[in-house]
């Protein structure tokens, strides 16, 4: 039996399993659209510390949780005839062979960057009257800078050289420095988010991704901080009665390890 078939049986086996789950279980009858959302975005952040460990048995168990919720949706969607799993499939498949002309038709790219410029210049052929509609309003302001910037990068507004992307957070830190010497803190607040900004379009020319950059560094100072509080429970010295500088000896030893 080849592997596609065998993709298939285990999808049609998701799929019987929760229409059975959905007409016999208390809790799987109750959900809706809105109670599995938050459970959702749960799963989502799961699946994102997994591929943050390189944990590839984690990415496989919350691939299929996310899997489960995706399923569970069209369930739903399919009670009322508003939708089923085939619509689902069916519309992303249209738009894929779609927004992939180079693959599908006739265009001709020469890289990357010319299969992102034609994706933002389909959208706005499909009716979107901005590149950043697409943006869900939602999304943690780290992310959803990055996604405006990478969103009108589509549409050739953008920096040329890395240099300029640093000359401009240079720029950014001393109009921040200037507001926070003046001590007006609704200018100092401005002034700081846009040195966020300018460093998180910063990140796209090093190919750094800022959340990920970031996720890692807050890892790296949780196992750091709880390395200090292990030592410090062992010497039987809180924290808060310790110096910085008795701290700083743990400190230093966590960043060896």
């Amino acid at each position: 039996m080849n592997s596609r078939k065998l993709q298939l049986q285990s999808f049609e086996r998701l799929l019987t399993i929760m229409d059975e789950l959905r007409e016999k279980c208390p809790w799987d009858k109750k959900q809706t659209f809105e109670s599995l959302r938050h459970l959702t975005i749960e799963e989502t952040y799961e699946l994102g510390d997994a591929i943050l460990n390189h944990n590839l048995t984690e990415i496989k168990k919350e691939l299929g949780d996310l899997l489960l919720h995706i399923v569970f949706y069209a369930k739903i969607g399919s009670e009322t005839d508003s939708f089923d799993i085939a619509d689902v499939c069916n519309d992303i498949c249209d738009k894929l062979t779609h927004r992939h002309p180079h693959i599908y038709g006739d265009t001709v790219v020469a890289d990357e960057e010319e299969v992102k410029q034609n994706w933002e210049k389909l959208k706005l052929k499909e009716g979107k009257k901005s590149v950043l509609e697409g943006v869900p309003a939602g999304l943690p302001a780290l992310v959803k800078a990055s996604r405006i910037q990478d969103k009108v990068k589509g549409v050739g507004f953008d920096w040329e050289e890395p240099h300029q992307v640093w000359d401009k957070v240079q720029e950014e830190l001393h109009e921040l420095q200037q507001e926070v010497a003046s001590g007006n803190q609704e200018k100092i607040e401005d002034e700081f988010g846009d040195v966020l900004f300018s460093m998180i379009n910063y990140a796209r020319f090093l190919n750094v991704n800022p959340e990920d950059a970031l996720e890692r560094t807050n890892k790296k100072f949780i196992k750091r901080f709880q390395y200090l509080e292990s030592k410090a429970s062992e010497i039987g010295k809180p924290l808060m009665d310790m110096t910085l500088a008795e701290m700083d000896v743990f400190w230093n030893e966590a960043k060896k390890l």
